[in-house]
């Protein structure tokens, strides 16, 4: 696995890139953890954008938290498309729930960002689990949530025009690049092909209503960058309200 480690045990890591031969979507629940785990012995590493961090069908006895940046969770479509799952934000976990059952990883775990990840051994997560109800019903009432939000998303996808998801999308990576402190939310570090994968739809139409959305001042920048200029606009397209042409 790529990246650089900055701390005492250089074991740590979630394993080598590979891919499931399933291809099936199986949803790992974030857990966001502000307190429970920085007094705990960990090592640190970080990526660059773009860099895998895990490859799905690797048996870890590791977890990850994303100390700053975002990663992005994605598996292979049947017609051989990425589909990003879900964009992991700052205080995010990765690995917790393949941990706790001692699974395999069913998701790719790729850079959004550069970012910095902390590692920590599956046993502390599995001490916690089994001794502390509060935190176990954490578990459970944050992986309800993150199925509910998968549901509504391809839900959305079948009943919503391209331009209306672009713009719910657009709006959900500003509230996950918001949780940073150093981002308003306003600006999203994403690529157009990871862009494209997220909704999923083809680079070429997700070009098409960028740039509307552009020439409609709603958005702008370019190369892996795009800042919201008027997020009313942005919310009403999201809502099927406008449609730029």
């Amino acid at each position: 696995m790529d990246g650089v480690t900055h701390a005492s045990d250089r074991r740590a890591g979630i394993g080598k890139p590979t891919i499931s031969a399933s291809g099936g979507i199986h949803l790992g629940s974030r857990i966001v953890l502000d307190d429970e785990f920085l007094s705990c012995r960990s090592s640190v590493r970080r990526f660059r954008r773009g860099e895998v961090i895990a490859g799905a069908g690797v048996l870890i006895d590791m977890f990850a938290r994303v100390h700053s940046g975002v990663v992005s969770a994605s598996t292979m479509l049947p017609d051989g498309r990425e589909f990003i799952v879900e964009i992991i934000p700052k205080s995010g976990l990765i690995g917790e729930l393949e941990v706790l059952r001692r699974q395999t990883l069913s998701l790719e775990y790729r850079a959004g960002s550069n970012c910095e990840l902390h590692f920590f051994e599956g046993r502390l997560l599995r001490d916690m689990y089994a001794s502390d109800a509060s935190f176990r019903e954490k578990v459970f009432s944050r992986a309800l949530a993150r199925i509910s939000e998968l549901e509504l998303r391809i839900i959305s996808n079948a009943a919503s025009s391209l331009q209306s998801r672009l713009a719910s999308t657009l709006l959900r990576l500003s509230a996950v690049y918001g949780k940073d402190a150093v981002n308003s939310g306003d600006e999203l570090i994403i690529s157009q092909n990871d862009l494209a994968a997220t909704l999923p739809a083809s680079r070429e139409k997700v070009n098409q209503c960028l740039r509307r959305l552009r020439e409609g001042k709603i958005i702008d920048g370019r190369q892996g960058k795009i800042r919201i200029l008027n997020r009313k606009a942005l919310e009403a397209c999201a809502n099927g309200a406008v449609l730029v042409k």
